[in-house]
């Protein structure tokens, strides 16, 4: 077995990490890290893993603390990754990190989008942008991987396969996101009587992961997110002025055939269908009455635009099975 340290063990991400590690063949949770819950077992912190883990305890990370791990997998609010990364890469672990901290192209657009200098720009060329089924074969020769954003995942993928059929500055993507998104701290505006019942916008015109989603498109983007009153999923409907008549269905089938984790139909996605699963299903349409393209993917933001894409990136980086350890059905009802 792999042994696999976890920084960020006690919050949203690291939990659906460790659920998804208890079936996998081939790597094995050694430790588990996160601050603020330090100390306690994680069947206190996490009750519903409690059979799979009954030993392992949150612990505080300190220097060393990774010695013998063989893959790390970091679930951090942006900017914590940039103090430890360099410490981790010196261990000769793989490093898979779901921040923002190294997936922009550049220091100059960390700062520009984060309003923060970038701490270890050095850094940056060792990372390999983390979206399996766009950039396969340079994550399985990476030593570190910045797994994509979750918004970000579902409209490049939704999108990517037809850029050529639309004209690139007129992308406009609105996607809703499930309240598990905001991570577990509490905040306001994630409270139930805030949520619930409650469909809002955020972020607008300046939202972090515009900057991800024009990288990986290479396209210019006015991104809407919105807040949803459910625990998981993101829907995003994405939209271009289409060149011409053109079939962005077929497109889609085409560029996605045989991938273990897409499913492209005609019928339009529900976020439920993803429910727990690392699939992403997908769905386009060209409106000759407006001249749009219209595309739509649903996920499951915790699983396939986090921990499950995590994984899928660390299972190709270590020579495995890609769609190890990974569901491709969502739960139902």
């Amino acid at each position: 077995m792999i042994r696999v340290a976890i920084l960020g063990a006690s919050g949203f991400v690291g939990a659906e990490l460790l659920r998804l590690l208890a079936l996998h063949p081939a790597l094995e949770p050694v430790a588990a890290f996160g601050d603020s819950q330090a100390g306690q077992r994680l069947a206190d912190v996490h009750p519903h893993l409690a059979l799979a883990y009954p030993e392992l305890t949150v612990e505080r990370y300190a220097a060393g603390a990774l010695a013998g791990a063989e893959l790390v997998f970091a679930a951090l609010p942006h900017g914590h990754s940039q103090a430890l990364a360099a410490e981790i890469l010196a261990t000769g672990a793989k490093f898979v990190d779901l921040g923002a901290d190294f997936r922009l192209d550049s220091a100059e657009a960390y700062e520009r989008w984060y309003k923060e200098p970038h701490q270890a720009p050095e850094l940056l060329s060792t990372f390999v942008y983390g979206i399996p089924e766009l950039h396969r074969e340079r994550i399985a020769g990476a030593r570190a991987v910045a797994a994509a954003g979750c918004y970000p995942t579902s409209a490049i993928l939704a999108l990517k396969p037809l850029i050529g059929l639309v004209d690139p500055e007129t992308i406009v993507v609105d996607a809703a996101s499930g309240v598990s998104g905001a991570g577990k701290g509490l905040k306001e505006e994630t409270h139930f009587n805030s949520v619930d019942e409650n469909f809002s916008a955020y972020g607008l015109l300046g939202h972090r992961h515009t900057a991800e989603m024009e990288m990986g498109l290479g396209a210019r983007v006015l991104f809407t997110p919105h807040l949803a009153p459910m625990n998981r999923g993101i829907l995003a409907t994405c939209y271009g002025v289409a060149k011409g008549a053109c079939d962005p269905l077929a497109a889609l089938r085409e560029a996605y055939a045989g991938e273990p984790f897409v499913h492209v139909s005609e019928r339009p996605p529900s976020t439920k269908w993803t429910y727990g699963s690392n699939a992403v299903h997908l769905t386009a349409r060209y409106d000759p009455r407006t001249g749009r393209v219209l595309a739509i993917a649903a996920l499951d933001n915790l699983v396939k635009g986090a921990a499950g894409q995590m994984i899928q990136c660390a299972n190709l980086m270590l020579g495995l099975e890609e769609s190890a350890g990974l569901p491709r059905v969502g739960v139902w009802p």
